[in-house]
């Protein structure tokens, strides 16, 4: 199971909702599946170039993170421009 956790900002977009819990086999994966995909998403598929993606504390932007398995990386951490020190949940 991937967390995933949106700053305020995508959360208003997500109807308020900022914790998601959800299957998938990879990172990419997993925001894929978030309401405001379309926020994190360009039309090509790629991750937009103002959106930061945090897993476990280390930013997964320009690497090969996003299509890894979550296995070892089970939280990530989108984050809008306005949102430049994200960081990831504790543990539960």
């Amino acid at each position: 199971m991937a967390i995933v956790l949106l700053p305020a900002v995508l959360a208003a977009e997500a109807g308020g909702q900022k914790r998601f819990e959800l299957e998938a086999a990879t990172v990419g994966d997993a925001l894929q599946q978030l309401p405001v995909r379309n926020l994190l998403f360009d039309e090509r598929g790629e991750l937009r170039r103002l959106i930061n993606v945090f897993v476990d504390g280390v930013d997964a932007r320009g690497g090969r993170l996003l299509e890894a398995s979550r296995r070892h990386s089970p939280r990530s951490r989108p984050s809008s421009p306005a949102v430049r020190s994200a960081s990831t949940a504790p543990a539960s």
